[in-house]
């Protein structure tokens, strides 16, 4: 470890790795270059944003067999939010990245590679590419920028620093192409990972998440919509984009002051909302939150509800809500193998999930808190996969491709997690029958009624049998077609 003064405000600055070129000072926040024997002084780097992650410098855990320790830390903004990439430094002193997005997380090294590598331009999300001799999946493309710094870094950074990056999937493996330094990117190669197979030690904990997330050169307390002035019920740190529930404004909260992005539209006030922002529920032994909430259409008008719930630990996950019932549905870190776009089927876990269909998506109505920027017209494909009762859903946009899976949720339980919370009523299903159904079943009657008349004469009874099946059967095909291309 080598230690130097920072040459601003004097106190102690610490370079754990020789690999470090660049450390950001704690106290002061400017940014020390250590250039051979000597420091200096870059200028200001921007605090980062206290968000909810439970990871800090000093965090220490294992991969692989050996420990590491967190030294640093870039904090990146892009158009649908914000990351961190921390940086570890291991015992045998080689150094990696782990990358922290909503509560997932991937660790990756640098690879070396001579294969030839796809032109950023070329890249389109849900397309395979062949990486270091793998395929891979693009998952999302990113043009970013560094806001902030924390601790130790291996290469010159600061605010305003811009980024190209590509991240692909390959099941549990994950690739990184940063194209940041020219055409030719540099290849980070790792997996996806959790802090509990990372055996992670000093975490912060939840009051110290409560304490300080959201501040960002002084505290943002409690929130006023910048456009109509009501109030926003929502996790400091948690999310930092917000849909006012009052205007519909979309706010971005993950500076010092909260800022209108687009003026809302007033669009389905009348909405059924069954679970209110702000209710809470115990599931799992874990106390959730309901921080936002958005009303999703098909292609073809259907509605549906998705619920964002939140814990400091747990993380997010979504309750949906449609016309079939409640689901629940989590975010997959390990993608399914699925060959391509116009694949019937795909595989998780030794178990095949055949295709039941796909569609477009667009956000009618949202309110509340996001970890990802969200407004009323973000339009999505979506492509399901079934296997039982579980199902598999990617979703699809010009920018990012993501997995989740669900699985059903009965009302009672909904009634129990939320008590008094919760708004819904039991889903009665109605039995709906065409009008050719209707006949069907007033044929099959009027055969039964006519089976002895016959036996006494056949010929006779079957005519006038088959007229009225006749007069039953056209004129209900003729209402069908009619209610289903009306004039």
């Amino acid at each position: 470890m080598q230690t130097v003064s920072c040459p601003s405000c004097g106190a102690e600055v610490h370079f754990r790795s020789h690999a470090s070129v660049l450390a950001v000072c704690e106290y002061c926040h400017s940014t020390i270059l250590k250039d051979a024997d000597s420091v200096r002084d870059l200028g200001k780097m921007s605090a980062v944003l206290e968000d909810y992650s439970p990871i800090q410098i000093g965090t220490a855990g294992v991969h692989d067999g050996v420990h590491f320790t967190v030294v640093g830390r870039i904090q990146q903004r892009y158009s649908a939010g914000t990351w961190n990439e921390w940086y570890l430094l291991f015992d045998d002193a080689s150094t990696a990245w782990l990358g922290d997005s909503s509560g997932l997380y991937t660790l990756t090294r640098e690879r070396a590679t001579q294969d030839a590598l796809p032109a950023f331009g070329e890249l389109a999300p849900g397309r395979r590419y062949t990486i270091c001799g793998e395929p891979y999946t693009a998952a999302e493309i990113r043009n970013a920028e560094c806001i902030a710094g924390q601790g130790e870094l291996p290469f010159k950074v600061g605010a305003g620093w811009r980024i190209q990056v590509a991240d692909f999937r390959n099941y549990a493996s994950f690739v990184t192409l940063d194209y940041t330094d020219g055409p030719q990117a540099v290849v980070y190669q790792g997996v996806a990972v959790t802090l509990d197979s990372l055996k992670c030690q000093l975490l912060r904990d939840d009051d110290a998440i409560a304490r300080s997330a959201g501040k960002y050169r002084g505290k943002l307390d409690a929130l006023d919509c910048p456009s109509c002035g009501s109030g926003i019920q929502y996790v400091p740190g948690a999310a930092a984009q917000l849909v006012c529930p009052a205007c519909h404004a979309q706010l971005d909260a993950s500076g010092p002051e909260a800022q209108v992005l687009a003026i809302g539209k007033q669009v389905h006030d009348n909405a059924d909302i069954t679970l209110e922002l702000g209710a809470s529920a115990k599931i799992s032994n874990v106390d959730f939150t309901v921080i936002g909430m958005m009303r999703r259409a098909d292609d073809e008008g259907s509605e549906w509800n998705e619920y964002l719930l939140y814990n400091a630990r747990a993380g997010f996950f979504w309750l949906v809500e449609t016309d079939d019932g409640w689901s629940r549905s989590n975010v997959l870190p390990d993608w399914p193998n699925w060959a391509s776009l116009d694949a019937a089927s795909c595989t998780l876990d030794g178990a095949t999930y055949r295709k039941l269909y796909d569609y477009g998506s667009q956000v009618v109505y949202a309110a509340g808190a996001f970890n990802w920027k969200v407004a009323v017209g973000d339009s999505t494909r979506v492509y399901e996969f079934e296997q039982g009762q579980t199902k598999l859903a990617a979703e699809l946009t010009g920018e990012e491709m993501t997995w989740s899976r669900s699985v059903p949720v009965a009302y009672d339980q909904m009634a129990a997690w939320f008590g008094a919370a919760f708004h819904g009523g039991a889903k009665v299903h109605h039995i709906q029958l065409s009008h050719r159904g209707i006949a069907k079943v007033f044929m099959v009657i009027v055969l039964v009624l006519n089976a002895i008349p016959m036996f006494v004469s056949f010929s006779s009874t079957l005519m006038w049998s088959l007229l009225g099946c006749l007069a039953l059967f056209l004129p209900a095909a003729f209402l069908d077609k009619n209610a289903k291309n009306p004039p």
